[in-house]
């Protein structure tokens, strides 16, 4: 065996070092980039232009890799490059562990730093203050729809839209000593708790079901008390040093969760993008027929609509919607532009490449 791996081993090294060989190449030139970009104070991080990259490279890709995987490896030599540039903070709903912060990873790479956040609140106003570059928000969840909180702070925040992460969501059922015994008390996010129901009826419907800000902190507190048991990812059962009592207990095996990034920059059309409103029309017979019919009008193809109240007494609502193309692309223009004719609330989120 040894005999017939030296030479298959031997071609390996060589290949290794061509691709460190290329990899300094790229790096020397990322930083020839930093540097006109420093001349005009352009942003480091242009997520049209790595979306544009990542597809690429997944058109290019002849095997036997997969695509998926392809990709991971070519956004942490982006993400590698780019910190070379400037290391990017990026503010995520923590502590460390969360399905946010894997979020972070798969839109920005590993060469990032992480600012974890108490709350969502924080999140939006870390990145809007400038204490961190971007923040990344949970926006939806399949099983158990809007996160709503994220969409109140959408209408007030300074900040837009640059990209958005789908990230499928497992969660396990994990505790101090790996096992339930002693455990009186399940501790979760209000969405994880929800996604869980069905498993948690099934099997400990006589537990206390505790809602917390974040999974990532039921699973702080389950390695510091026994009696409690965490439902979160198997990274943060790794990351708090936690047994894995059961896993993949969501309700829905095809669970995830949208993530939005956030911050002050404003993208560029890359080809494949969306665009995100706030709408809001009088409380009137037709008013959100007629809202809506510029995009019709125009060929531009809506992807989401999701009502929210007011808050204001009156029965009224803003209405959240999602559609293809970007806002400067000339169809999706002049949609836009008969939208905030006929609204009283008129808002655009962002305009973002679509979640690879």
């Amino acid at each position: 065996m040894t005999d017939k791996l030296k030479p298959l081993r031997e071609q390996i090294d060589a290949v290794d070092a061509q691709i460190l060989d290329l990899l300094s190449r790229r790096a020397r030139l990322a930083q020839e980039v930093g540097h006109v970009k420093a001349e005009t104070n352009a942003p480091v991080f242009r997520p049209e232009r790595e979306a544009q990259v990542l597809r690429a490279v997944a058109e290019r890709n002849p095997g036997p890799l997969k695509d998926a995987d392809v990709q991971t490896i070519f956004r942490e030599i982006m993400s590698a490059c780019r910190s070379l540039e400037k290391r990017v903070t990026v503010a995520y709903l923590g502590p460390a562990g969360t399905f946010s912060e894997q979020a972070v990873y798969q839109q920005f790479g590993r060469a990032v730093e992480g600012l974890p956040c108490v709350s969502i609140d924080e999140v939006f106003r870390a990145t809007e203050a400038g204490t961190a570059d971007f923040g990344v928000v949970p926006v939806e969840n399949s099983s158990e729809g809007a996160i709503n909180r994220t969409l109140d702070l959408m209408l007030a925040t300074t900040t837009s839209i640059s990209g958005e992460v789908s990230i499928p969501v497992h969660h396990s059922l994990m505790t101090k000593s790996g096992s339930m015994e002693g455990v009186s008390v399940v501790c979760a996010h209000s969405q994880a708790l929800a996604q869980c129901q069905v498993y948690l009826n099934t099997h400990y419907p006589q537990l206390e079901r505790r809602a917390v800000a974040s999974n990532a902190e039921a699973a702080v507190m389950a390695s510091n008390d026994p009696s409690v048991a965490a439902i979160a990812s198997e990274m943060a059962g790794a990351q708090y040093q936690l047994g894995v009592v059961a896993g993949h207990i969501q309700d829905d095996p095809h669970n995830r969760t949208r993530f939005a990034v956030i911050g002050h920059l404003k993208t560029t059309p890359s080809g494949q993008d969306q665009t995100s409103l706030v709408l809001a029309v009088p409380n009137k017979a037709g008013a959100v027929y007629n809202l809506l019919a510029p995009l019709a009008t125009h060929g531009v193809s809506m992807t989401r609509f999701e009502s929210r109240p007011a808050r204001m007494g009156t029965w009224e609502y803003y209405f959240y919607v999602d559609v293809e193309g970007h806002e400067q692309d000339e169809p999706v223009a002049r949609a836009l532009h008969e939208l905030k004719d006929n609204a009283s609330f008129f808002k655009v989120l962002g305009s973002y490449p679509l979640s690879l």
